[in-house]
């Protein structure tokens, strides 16, 4: 399989990673909003259990869009898509430790970690935009930990750039679908 046709089945299987994207983006607002309304460390595990969710609840929307959320089995770039789920998870505690230490970090960590793995997602989907969003998000994640931003808001900033990106994914994937 060359690398194109893995990439083009990825992007088919999974809407080109919008719904991802887009999943994404609603557990960082559900985090943002528990963090506001409840406490910033609550916003922490509401991250937490809504990124576990992403994946699940994802392939349910690329089902409903007519999408199989499940690459073909011999695609050698599921390796590299697992790998960047192995990255997070690790991350994870990395991620967690800092909130204990000052929770301002917590938010900026994660967005440093996602974006990092959305720069992968360039390779593993073949769209540039994935290399915008993770950038956007790694800028996002240093600008607002050097200014020891609210947890809340900083929250808000992860969504926003997600659902920006996701927006224009699921945008992209359409004109794809209808070529």
């Amino acid at each position: 399989m060359l690398i194109s046709d893995a990439q083009r089945d990825m992007r088919s299987a999974y809407y080109g990673g919008a719904p991802g994207v887009l999943t994404s983006a609603t557990a960082w607002v559900v985090a943002a909003i528990v963090s506001l309304r409840v406490a910033p460390t609550t916003g922490v595990w509401a991250l937490f259990i809504g990124g576990a969710l992403i994946h699940p609840v994802s392939s349910v929307i690329c089902k409903a869009l007519g999408r199989s959320a499940k690459h073909t089995g011999v695609n050698p770039l599921s390796t590299l898509a697992f790998a960047t789920t192995i990255w997070l998870v690790v991350s994870l505690p990395l991620a967690y430790a800092v909130s204990r230490y000052h929770i301002e970090w917590f938010f900026p960590a994660m967005l440093l970690v996602i974006g990092g793995r959305y720069l992968t997602f360039a390779t593993v989907f073949g769209t540039r935009l994935f290399w915008f969003a993770g950038a956007s998000l790694i800028l996002a994640g240093y600008a607002l930990g050097r200014a020891e931003a609210p947890p809340g808001a900083s929250a808000f900033v992860g969504a926003a750039v997600e659902a920006v990106f996701g927006m224009v994914l699921f945008a992209s994937a359409r004109r794809e679908s209808a070529a």
